[in-house]
């Protein structure tokens, strides 16, 4: 595969940010699950996050990053943000919000900076794995390097697993 660079490689560089690249073949358009990814690249998949963009109840959006085999816990999100409640946006509003696609939405580079929050699980992984702005296209950094970058907090988001 063509060694290619995303805008958000291109962030990390500029911003002298330590990263990893990885490139997983795909269908042209064609969005992978977060397992699938993790497999094609061999990593964990509790190392491996999904960006998800949100709508408030005071109308406000936020993005949470959580890994890619767990679920956001709308409750818990809504608090880590201080709304009411909180909800996905439609797929159709991710691109003129972010400039993303569904499946290579990064948490960086995104059109209009959006109050981020990184699930409280990233602080135990020494490196994490989030989408460079492409499908097919991985960057993998630290989940204090990338608060930082995002200006993201960091707050348990996700469903606790059943026991």
């Amino acid at each position: 595969m063509r060694e290619e660079k995303t805008n958000v490689m291109r962030l990390l560089e500029q911003k002298k940010v330590p990263y990893t690249p990885h490139q997983y073949a795909h269908s042209e358009g064609e969005a992978v699950d977060g397992a699938t990814v993790a497999g094609l690249i061999g990593k964990d998949p509790a190392a491996v996050f999904k960006t998800l963009v949100t709508r408030g109840a005071a109308k406000a959006n936020y993005v949470f990053v959580i890994p890619v085999l767990a679920e956001l816990d709308l409750k818990k999100a809504a608090k880590a943000v201080g709304e009411k409640s909180i909800e996905m946006i439609p797929v159709k509003e991710l691109t003129p919000l972010t400039g993303y696609v569904r499946g290579g939405c990064s948490p960086l580079g995104m059109k209009r900076r959006l109050r981020t929050v990184l699930d409280s699980s990233a602080r135990a992984q020494a490196a994490i794995v989030v989408s460079a702005g492409k499908i097919g296209y991985q960057v993998e950094l630290s989940p204090q390097d990338l608060a930082g970058l995002a200006e993201a907090d960091f707050a348990p988001v996700t469903r606790d697993a059943a026991l």
